[in-house]
């Protein structure tokens, strides 16, 4: 409540990015939508996973229904803990391919800031851990979180 709808925005990253005037959603579509002075309702779900759902009727009012953090810390543990533990840039990376359904290369990369090579290798080595399994999907390779990458995360 302190930061307003800018806080409140923010506060939904990565999942969506806010930059006045766009709200970036990772959507599993291509769509721009248009508010048009009708606002935008954020629906928080905890049985919405992974990735945030819209309603389909343009003639509605808008809707962005969004996961809530359905982890729960442990004592001792830390979003922090975990970067120490596996670096920075594998956490980033495995935090983002718990978030997204089957991310490619490429979306990890841009949601982590990482490059392209940088982002195949710390991949790699996550897999080799059996944090993260990969498939090919004709030109592109997805990416996606174990569950023993999903339990690390719980715990932090």
């Amino acid at each position: 409540m302190d930061g307003g709808t800018r806080a409140l925005l923010e506060s939904l990253r990565p999942m969506a990015v806010w930059e006045p005037p766009v709200l970036t959603v990772g959507y599993p579509v291509e769509r721009d939508l248009y508010l048009e002075g009708r606002g935008l309702l954020l629906v928080p779900s905890y049985f919405c996973w992974r990735q945030p759902i819209t309603l389909a009727d343009d003639g509605l009012r808008p809707v962005l229904i969004h996961p809530v953090d359905r982890t729960t810390a442990q004592p001792g543990t830390s979003p922090a803990s975990l970067a120490r533990l596996l670096g920075p840039a594998r956490a980033a990376l495995l935090y983002e391919a718990a978030v997204r359904t089957c991310g490619t290369t490429s979306e990890l990369a841009d949601a982590t800031g990482l490059s392209l090579p940088s982002v195949s290798q710390q991949l790699a080595v996550l897999r080799e851990g059996g944090l993260v399994a990969s498939r090919r999907d004709g030109k592109r390779v997805r990416h996606t979180a174990t569950p023993l990458g999903r339990r690390l995360l719980d715990g932090c």
